[in-house]
């Protein structure tokens, strides 16, 4: 047993989880290589529409995760990861190859790509969340394992646009494809020196059961806890208007107020408040994981719902209010208070869900989470176009900050005096 609090760096000296991390930040670098390279090609080749290929995301994680616990529930979930990251390796060198022989990516592969590349999410993160409880020796380390591993795609949104630069010099653009392809390829490495490093028992299957059965299992494993049960619910609606905001409202507040970043340009403006948001989501991420197990969770996740809804709702009022020289300045003060909550909610609920449900749920419990995430990004991408026309584009990010403000203080005052160990007696 580690003595006092559990820090950061505590669950690299287990060298399954320092495996496990590196193949994560590997593939998840590669991840920001293949964003680029999927939206100029996209916006190249369908304007405007190219938000298609979003929507085409968000569907298939949710078709995905509806449907694949009916299968890959019985199966040993480290091989499923390893699977899941092959899956996307050859994928990825399939488009390569067509792309070198006919001299650009056809259409129906980049939407092949971006449907096999959510599906294969869809699949690992699922069986990674049921694998971390047996994986970490000590439960007093999976807060900060879960901060750990939850830095990976922090890191890569950090580093991702350096690294475009520097690739971009060096490569044609349809090797971003190819190192993606090899990041995934480390990852299943990873996976299979994880498998051999550390032999587990055979994990207790769920009980069979209907397609329909198992695709409401994990809804009903989440339900059974009074807090997961209304993060669960809702957790469309926070992801639906977190990304309404910073993928779309953000953008167009720089556009029509004319705010410029280094170099003069609205890009550079939303490029410095992107990196101003990660930067603190990341600074989060790391003091969360090192506080260990809360002993009042719902707090810490409400808490986090309101941090996130304010700092949003004041990038609405900005917009309203400050005249574009000061504008920049102030939409970076909030768009890092807002990133503050983000970890709060995701680090503490993913611990919530490890150390409550039945080992056989934790899979299916993941998913459940996952369609809500899909559900609330499709229901973005359907309406926002609409909501921005027809109240404008700060009252939008307005209303969409206030309506999480109101789920965190509806659940601060419903859950806000549980504590942990009445959340494990269910």
């Amino acid at each position: 047993m580690p003595a006092g609090r559990p820090t950061l760096i505590t669950p690299l000296r287990d060298r399954a989880i320092a495996l496990l991390w590196a193949g994560l930040a590997t593939s998840a670098i590669g991840d920001q290589l293949f964003a680029v390279v999927v939206t100029w090609v996209a916006v190249g080749m369908l304007g405007s529409g190219a938000g298609y290929l979003a929507a085409l995301q968000a569907a298939a994680g949710l078709a995905v995760s509806l449907l694949a616990g009916h299968w890959t529930d019985r199966l040993e979930q480290r091989w499923l990861m390893m699977g899941a990251d092959l899956a996307r390796a050859v994928t990825l060198l399939a488009l390569m190859a067509i792309w070198l022989d006919h001299g650009g990516p056809p259409l129906w592969t980049l939407f092949a790509c971006v449907f096999v590349l959510a599906a294969g999410q869809s699949v690992f993160r699922p069986a990674m969340q049921a694998v971390l409880p047996a994986l970490v020796a000590d439960t007093r380390n999976l807060p900060a394992t879960n901060a750990l591993l939850d830095t990976t795609d922090r890191i890569a949104r950090l580093l991702g646009p350096g690294v475009i630069g520097i690739a971009s010099s060096l490569l044609p653009l349809v090797h971003f494809v190819t190192l993606d392809a090899l990041t995934f390829a480390a990852s299943a490495c990873a996976v299979l020196t994880i498998i051999r490093l550390r032999p587990m028992a055979s994990m207790v299957p769920p009980p069979r059961g209907t397609i329909l059965g198992n695709m409401s299992r994990g809804f009903r494993a989440v339900r059974r806890h009074h807090v997961l049960g209304f993060m669960l619910s809702t957790t469309a609606i926070i992801n639906g208007c977190w990304y309404t905001i910073i993928f779309v409202g953000l953008p167009l507040i720089v556009r029509q107020a004319g705010v410029t970043g280094p170099g003069g340009s609205g890009l550079a403006a939303y490029g410095s408040l992107i990196s101003a948001y990660g930067a603190a989501n990341l600074i989060s991420n790391l003091v969360v994981g090192s506080l260990g197990i809360a002993r009042h969770p719902a707090r810490m996740m409400f808490g986090g719902n309101l941090v996130l809804g304010v700092g949003a709702a004041a990038i609405g009022l900005c917009a309203l209010l400050l005249p574009p020289l000061w504008l920049l300045p102030a939409l970076l003060c909030c768009s890092a208070f807002s990133a503050i909550g983000g970890p709060m909610q995701d680090i503490t609920t993913a611990t919530l869900r490890q150390t409550v449900l039945p080992q056989p749920d934790m899979a299916a419990g993941m998913r459940a989470f996952m369609v809500m995430n899909a559900l609330g990004m499709l229901a973005a991408l359907l309406i926002a176009p609409l909501l921005f026309d027809t109240i404008g584009v700060p009252q939008a990010v307005l209303l969409c900050g206030g309506c999480i403000i109101a789920v965190g203080v509806l659940g601060l005052i419903r859950h806000g005096e549980m504590r942990q160990g009445r959340l494990q007696e269910g």
